[in-house]
């Protein structure tokens, strides 16, 4: 990282809806103070290419990007799959924690990305015990947030049955704080410092927490994986005579400052209930179809009125210009029909509408008092070269390789990809055999 600068020139960048040229942006205090399209200024550091807002990765377990380029070998299902994640689990401790974060979200703020929301339960030691410090995996995440220069939502979760009241089992220990009284404890006695850390809750799912008790207590923001498997779904009929999303519904999980994630195999109602109680919905594309969970209903969710989010979950990809258009291709592979979301659709996903699921309003768009974050990325590449250098570009071209400049919170970041790359190669080395 540099030293904040306080003013650039953007070539061409997309600001209140649109890519405009020359658009001067002044920074104080890490937030935007001015943004003119239009306009000239001998002192302010130039960015050639498209300018976009800061992105938010809405989804990621940090640890998971150990396992890419080996979880997909051979065949198997997501059960299968996390086995293998368990595996990993096992042997993290608050210091390989901090080295593996640190890469991935450097990883990550090369791609684009300002904002990450980690959905954290790798909470305790091997055996279930916390260490001396309860949060000493959050902080670690905490630590390789600000590393990195990102913000990050620390969503804490809470993970107490190994499947509809079964007690935890194997690794699953240190994901368990024991009752769902004693993990609100723990995430009351969480407060880490930084203005780069917002700290909220999650419930990790209704097969690992049971509904009357994600109704006991509460945060802001609050995401929950929803649905991903159809074992999931019948399962949960079994045990209650409702859907997943039926019992958060009844239980008042659902609402606007919670973002379900996956949301894969929904019924009619379960979009209904979603949408009407303007709930949040993060899409994780690339690691849906690795994992082979298949495709949701993006559409019918939006057009019921839930918004939408983007994340990379498991690491398979750290790209998010491919989740962006991920959403509208597996539609059109779904619908056999073309052009279900728009550009515009599809950046508010990754950034402003990102942001606000994970308790940053103040970010995502270049405007007056938002937080200062830049995007900008080359349009001159083989892959962007001829495809407009406007918002087209970004979603329909562009890659994580293309990112060339990033900004966040008025910092200018590092991109030193090859150092990223030895740190992650010598950190999941240390790891796996």
């Amino acid at each position: 990282m540099t030293s904040p600068t306080s003013s650039y020139l953007l070539e061409r960048a997309w600001v209140d809806g649109a890519v405009r040229d020359d658009v001067l942006v002044e920074i104080e205090d890490r937030r935007f103070t001015s943004v003119t399209p239009g306009s000239t200024s001998p002192d302010a550091v130039r960015l050639a290419g498209v300018t976009v807002p800061g992105l938010a990765n809405a989804h990621s377990h940090a640890f998971h990007r150990a396992l890419r380029g080996r979880t997909q070998r051979g065949r198997g299902t997501f059960w299968t799959w996390r086995e293998q994640m368990y595996a990993v689990a096992e042997r993290l401790d608050p210091d390989s924690y901090l080295a593996l974060a640190t890469a991935v979200y450097r990883e990550m703020a090369a791609a684009g990305t300002t904002t990450v929301g980690e959905f954290h339960y790798l909470h305790h030691q091997p055996d279930g015990t916390p260490y001396d410090d309860p949060n000493a995996m959050g902080h670690a995440l905490v630590e390789a947030a600000r590393a990195a220069g990102v913000r990050l939502s620390l969503l804490d979760t809470c993970y107490l049955s190994s499947g509809f009241g079964a007690p935890v089992e194997g690794v699953q220990r240190r994901y368990c704080d024991g009752d769902v009284d004693r993990w609100a404890e723990r995430l009351a006695r969480f407060e880490p410092e930084g203005g780069h850390v917002h700290v909220g809750g999650a419930f990790h799912s209704v097969r690992a927490v049971a509904p009357h008790d994600m109704a006991r207590h509460a945060a802001d923001p609050l995401h929950v994986h929803l649905s991903e498997q159809p074992q999931e779904n019948e399962d949960c009929l079994a045990v209650y005579g409702a859907t997943p999303t039926r019992l958060l519904a009844d239980h008042g999980v659902l609402g606007p400052r919670t973002t379900v994630v996956h949301a894969t195999h929904l019924t009619d109602e379960d979009v209904d209930l979603l949408g009407s109680t303007r709930t949040h919905v993060c899409f994780c594309p690339t690691t849906e179809r690795d994992l082979g969970d298949g495709v949701g209903p993006s559409r019918e969710l939006r057009d019921a009125g839930a918004r939408l989010t983007l994340g990379s979950d498991s690491h398979a990809v750290i790209d998010p210009f491919e989740e962006m258009r991920a959403v509208e291709l597996d539609e059109r592979l779904a619908s056999r029909r073309r052009g279900t979301w728009t550009t515009a659709d599809l950046l508010a996903a990754a950034t402003v509408t990102g942001h606000a699921s994970l308790g940053f309003a103040d970010a995502g768009a270049l405007a007056v008092g938002q937080r200062a974050d830049l995007v900008t990325l080359d349009t001159t590449s083989v892959r962007t070269a001829g495809t407009g250098a406007d918002e087209h570009t970004v979603v329909w071209a562009a890659g994580a390789a293309d990112v060339v400049s990033v900004v966040a919170d008025g910092v200018l970041l590092d991109l030193d990809r090859e150092a990223v790359g030895r740190d992650l190669d010598r950190t999941i080395r240390s790891l796996l055999p």
